[in-house]
């Protein structure tokens, strides 16, 4: 018999994972909303997205701090947290074939699926990091670093030119969505919220629900966006934003950047 004391996750498995649920919901999930809807503003028009886009970049140098502080590291630690999880246990779906078991499966699935999407979405258009340096001379190369804050539509239609990166995109923000809307019902369950068989059953249409919705609200904006870098409406997005720049800069709601070009001038 084994008489080793049980590891620190053993020990707190119960605390663990409630954080690890409640993690994904705040502020991991609620941020994907926020970002999906402020993405879906671009079927509004690239104006529209691009009055978004200063909106966050106003909080200036306390934005690198904000998004680690509310994004990336409750991310990494739901992430990271969830493989512990998924390292720990094993799908059945081929013993046992029932809903539930299957979304078991899914929702690890698509966890690990996301995380990888977040990744390399967050070097692709931004390059990881906030420093002009790094994504000329580093970044760039590698294909990363697309997205630019002053001509952000333009930019962000640009990168989903290639068909190849349209279908990661999709099959990305997919699983992001299936992983959130179907996490939130597995939460109210750690939770307690809703603990009867019927309960659970009105939880789910309301997952389900939240999720259908989710999902077409972000399949729209990823096509809208690729739509923004395609012939005359690229030229109509980067007027648009280049006026826009111009008109912040000449009333003084902000510094001209010495990094900023239009992306004609490429």
């Amino acid at each position: 018999m084994d008489s080793s004391p049980p590891s620190f996750l053993a020990r707190h498995d119960f605390l663990i994972r409630r954080l690890h649920s409640l993690s994904g919901l705040v502020p991991v999930g609620a941020f994907m909303v926020v970002h999906l809807a402020a993405n879906a503003s671009v079927l509004e028009s690239a104006a529209s997205f691009q009055k978004n886009v200063y909106s966050i970049h106003s909080l200036g140098p306390l934005l690198p701090v904000v998004e680690w502080a509310f994004i990336f590291i409750p991310l990494l630690f739901h992430a990271i947290l969830g493989f512990v999880i998924v390292g720990g246990g094993m799908p059945n779906s081929n013993q046992y074939r029932y809903g539930p078991n299957y979304r078991y499966t899914l929702q690890r699935g698509t966890g690990m699926v996301a995380f990888v999407f977040i990744m390399v979405h967050v070097f692709h258009m931004h390059g990881w990091f906030h420093a002009d340096v790094w994504l000329e001379n580093v970044v760039k190369p590698f294909g990363g670093g697309q997205f630019r804050p002053y001509n952000a539509a333009s930019t962000a239609g640009l990168a989903l030119q290639s068909w190849a990166m349209v279908a990661f995109y999709l099959v990305g923000v997919l699983s992001c969505v299936y992983h959130l809307a179907n996490g939130m019902w597995t939460m109210g369950i750690t939770w307690g919220v809703w603990t009867s068989p019927a309960a659970q059953a009105r939880a789910s249409k309301a997952c389900t629900g939240f999720g259908v919705l989710l999902a077409v609200l972000s399949v729209a904006a990823l096509f809208g966006m690729r739509s923004v870098g395609e012939g005359e409406n690229l030229q109509k997005a980067i007027q648009a934003e280049d006026q826009m720049y111009q008109h912040k800069i000449e009333s003084g709601q902000m510094q001209p950047n010495e990094h900023k070009r239009s992306v004609n001038d490429e």
